[in-house]
């Protein structure tokens, strides 16, 4: 059996009920600044399964071969190929337009059929006595994108995914030169069946940092980089689904931020150079990792940390406001407590 950790991470985030501490999720956080890390929280350093977070890193293959370009891609189509969707109609329609550009049967994709994350789409499915089908798989986005490198690169489209094959290895060496570390990166076997990557949280930090700002990489991943962030921004709800973080996140600060949850509590934000920011004026990478794998206890802890480096100049937007403080409820609607971040920021970044 594989040990535990030795040192559990500090206390990030609290959940209370009738003024008492009910829970809380302990955690680790990097973020990196410019060239180094500017501070971390637990341990940043032992390697960590980043999940989907590392999706857009994934993706950058895809532009290094310029099939962007070949096929005339639009920033619906980049954000689903960066995507953990919601499988509604339109998610599953820009998907199938993905794979019909290169003559891709759906019986391709090597990921699993599972219902829709959209609450809204999964019922339709029911009430029309429909399964579920791989176009559903939040991942297959990806995947679409994986056949088409793969087909670039001569690989067995029925082989796309085993982690030798020469276009997972452009995959894994994109992901090494983003975060700096030595290739080929550690791989283990994802949800939706593709290699995941295992990095230090403060490499995964680093390589969002590139992505924010990509000064020093070759012009066509820079390009892509920046095409990431863009179409991010102004097709939030493709990256992810309509009442998602990652959506509300990207709402905020459209075309100047990436964000990406991973499954098992990891998620990951770029930020892009912004002269306007209180601290960290430069590009920005964070990523935290929640010990017991829940999504609320990184929610509240990312909002409340953009809010320290002064990200929302106005205050903090509407739409976020209902993950930064997140109320406990009873069945009848009556609030009981919160779920709000516990760390202080202070203790690591001064009263600047």
């Amino acid at each position: 059996m594989p040990s535990l950790p030795s040192d559990p991470g500090p206390i990030l985030a609290i959940a209370s009920r009738s003024g008492r501490i009910e829970s809380w999720h302990r955690g680790s956080l990097a973020v990196w600044h410019a060239d180094e890390l500017l501070f971390a929280l637990g341990d940043v350093a032992s390697p960590v399964f980043c999940r989907s977070a590392v999706k857009p890193l994934q993706a950058l293959p895809f532009f290094d071969r310029g099939l962007d370009q070949k096929f005339a891609l639009g920033p619906a189509e980049i954000a689903l190929l960066c995507a953990s969707h919601d499988g509604t109609n339109r998610h599953v329609e820009i998907v199938r337009g993905l794979l019909q550009r290169g003559g891709f049967g759906e019986d391709l994709l090597g990921c699993g059929p599972h219902a829709p994350l959209d609450p809204k789409a999964r019922v339709q499915l029911i009430q029309l006595g429909k399964e579920p089908l791989r176009v559903h798989n939040n991942c297959s986005g990806k995947h679409a994108g994986f056949l088409h490198l793969a087909a670039a690169c001569g690989d067995s489209l029925y082989e796309y995914l085993d982690p030798l094959c020469q276009s997972q290895r452009e995959v894994n060496d994109a992901v090494a030169l983003m975060a700096a570390v030595s290739a080929p990166v550690a791989v283990g076997v994802d949800g939706c069946g593709a290699p995941t990557f295992l990095l230090p949280l403060s490499a995964l930090a680093r390589s969002f940092a590139k992505l924010a700002n990509p000064t020093g990489l070759s012009a066509v991943r820079a390009k892509a980089c920046s095409s990431i962030l863009d179409a991010a921004g102004r097709e939030p709800v493709l990256l992810a689904g309509e009442r998602r973080f990652c959506t509300a996140l990207l709402r905020s600060l459209p075309g100047r931020m990436f964000a990406k949850n991973g499954a098992e509590g990891v998620y990951a934000v770029a930020l892009a150079p912004d002269a306007r920011r209180t601290l960290c004026p430069g590009g920005v990478g964070i990523a935290i990792k929640i010990d017991d794998g829940m999504e609320r206890g990184y929610q509240p802890v990312i909002v409340d940390l953009l809010l320290r480096l002064g990200v929302f100049s106005a205050g903090l937007p509407a739409g976020l406001q209902s993950f930064h403080v997140q109320p406990v409820l009873n069945t009848r609607g009556v609030q009981l407590g919160d779920l709000r971040c516990a760390f202080d920021w202070n203790a690591v970044l001064g009263h600047a």
